[in-house]
């Protein structure tokens, strides 16, 4: 895992990570998102923009400083549709006239236990969700988006957020918030699904990559080693949790607070969301089950407890 000192960039100013991509970082800096959201401009005539980031007029005036004569951007892609992603791109179209491209809306991709929460009242947790986000073009998994000398494959990784994707660049890939070199990604119901997460790693794992670009940190230089430290870091949360189960129920704050000793408190809301995702998978898998009716503040046992 990239350390604190790794990658400290200034806001504002396009680098070049490689012929045909440049990063401009978005002064958002927060425990959530490290040093700010990472915006992409791939090409180098029809530029493709990945993630415009959050409202806000100085990145704006950033990404657009960052077109060169003989360029303009063209295609306008969102991963997903939280605060520190979406917000900007209908700004950033209205200057440029190009259309935004996502998987849809908010609530598109959520799986259908997730669906249950959010109807049943549990909101989310604070991670800042774009509500009113809606694309131009709405995407699926395996289509491809091209400009002048540049295609990028749609790969949908719902787990973070039920319309999260990837984007395949030749052998590349922008992973946003599902894989980042700095920290694990957060899972949060109902946005967030454990089962989904842990199926879009191993879909990502299935296929050799170069590098990972996410949205937040440095690029990835080992994305196979970095998907399985991903997987094992949460089948080892899953282990924890099933262990202090093994001693008796507890709620997902009760666990997160046994299990999560490092973390600082403001990001303890965030533990007991994680924990929460975890609780519903073991459910769904039948290794455990809420004693009354599935929500946050359930009681959990080891399935037969």
């Amino acid at each position: 895992m990239n350390s604190a000192d790794d990658f400290n960039p200034q806001p504002g100013p396009a680098v070049e990570l490689e012929p045909g991509l440049r990063r401009i970082l978005a002064p958002n800096p927060s425990p959530m998102t490290f040093r700010g959201t990472n915006t992409y401009l791939i090409g180098t005539g029809s530029l493709a923009v990945i993630d415009p980031g959050p409202e806000c007029a100085p990145h704006l005036e950033a990404i657009l400083a960052a077109v060169q004569p003989g360029q303009r951007i063209t295609h306008i892609v969102v991963t997903h549709s939280h605060l520190d992603h979406s917000p900007l791109a209908r700004g950033l179209s209205q200057a440029t006239g190009a259309p935004v491209y996502a998987f849809g809306g908010a609530g598109a991709g959520r799986s259908a236990i997730m669906s249950r929460l959010a109807a049943s009242g549990l909101a989310e947790g604070g991670e800042g969700i774009d509500t009113g986000f809606a694309p131009d073009i709405t995407v699926r998994d395996s289509d491809v988006i091209g400009g002048d000398g540049w295609e990028l494959e749609v790969i949908h990784t719902p787990g973070h957020l039920g319309n999260h994707i990837a984007l395949a660049w030749n052998d590349a890939c922008f992973t946003a918030d599902h894989v980042m070199g700095w920290a694990s990604s957060l899972v949060s119901p109902p946005d967030g699904d454990l089962t989904d997460f842990m199926a879009s790693c191993r879909r990502l794992r299935q296929r050799s990559w170069r590098v990972f670009h996410p949205g937040h940190g440095a690029p990835v230089t080992d994305p196979a080693g970095r998907l399985d430290w991903l997987i094992a870091h949460r089948q080892s949360r899953e282990a924890a949790i099933l262990q202090a189960l093994g001693q008796a129920p507890a709620t997902a704050r009760a666990l997160a607070e046994q299990i999560y000793t490092e973390t600082p408190p403001a990001l303890l809301k965030a533990a007991e969301r994680n924990v929460f995702a975890h609780l519903v998978d073991l459910s769904g898998r039948g290794l455990a089950a809420p004693q009354e009716t599935l929500s946050a503040a359930s009681v959990f046992a080891l399935r037969g407890d």
